[in-house]
This record gives structure tokens, sequence and C-alpha cells, in this order.
């Protein structure tokens, strides 16, 4: 499993990664208000840290996006997106087991925008798996 650990597979990797979590930051730091109904909407959260994770939480995704992007901290990057990526996907698989379609609030602030909760679950895998290689499989020093 030596191409796990490719320098340009982690480049290729930190930067489709890092724009994702860029991307879907954006609107979300501009206003993170429509995002309390999202995070309300999954059932998960008490009132209180609600408010706060919208606050937070898209900033949060901005500095891991663009540390993955730019290979800054790349590791200490890839270490947050899989907690986040855990926890999203997490919260999705919960709903999706209890039949609850949500707005999943990645990359869209649009309370009505809801979608089958196992579809957003096998879309988080491939962007949680991509998290761990980064973190799990650091990339060959150069020799020489």
């Amino acid at each position: 499993m030596s191409f796990l650990r490719n320098r340009w597979l982690h480049r290729l990797l930190g930067l489709a990664l890092g724009a994702l979590f860029v991307y879907a930051a954006w609107g979300k730091v501009r206003d993170p208000r429509p995002l309390i109904a999202i995070i309300w909407g999954y059932k998960l959260v008490p009132p209180g840290p609600t408010n706060l994770i919208a606050l937070y939480m898209p900033w949060l995704e901005l500095i891991i996006g663009a540390c993955l992007a730019t290979g800054l901290m790349r590791r200490g990057a890839a270490l947050w997106a899989t907690v986040l990526l855990t926890g999203f996907t997490g919260a999705l698989l919960i709903n999706a087991i209890r039949g609850i379609n949500v707005a999943c609030g990645c990359f869209s602030t649009s309370s009505t925008d809801v979608q089958n909760a196992w579809f957003l679950v096998l879309r988080d895998l491939p962007m949680l798996l991509a998290a761990v290689v980064l973190l799990a499989f650091p990339p060959k020093q150069k020799t020489g």
C-alpha cells in the first residue's frame, strides 16, 4: 500500500478535499443563521450549543480546507477533517437509520434542501476516506 504514501496523491487529495471544505464553508461563513435551522433539523443537538456550532464550525471548515489545499499543517488539518467528517457521517447515519431525511448543511444553507440521508452518508464516505489517507499514511520523505 505504498501508493497511499505517494506525495502527489497527498497533494491531489489535499487540494480536492481542501477545495470541498472551503466551498462548503463559504456560504455558512458569510451567513451562519440558516445553519441553525439545519443543525436543529438533525434532532441530535440540544438548543444551547446549536448557535455556537453554527457560528464556529464554518470557520473551522474554512481553516481546515485552506490548510489541506495549501499543504500547511496538512496532517493536523487531516485530523480535524477526519473528526468533522466522522461526526457529519455519524449524524447522517443516525438520521438515515431513524428514517429522517435531512437538509445536510454541507454545500447548501437552505433548510428546505432535504435529501435522502442514506445518499448523504454514501456521499460523505469518500471524503472521510481521503481524510483518513492524509492522516494515517503520511507521504514518504525524499531520500538523497
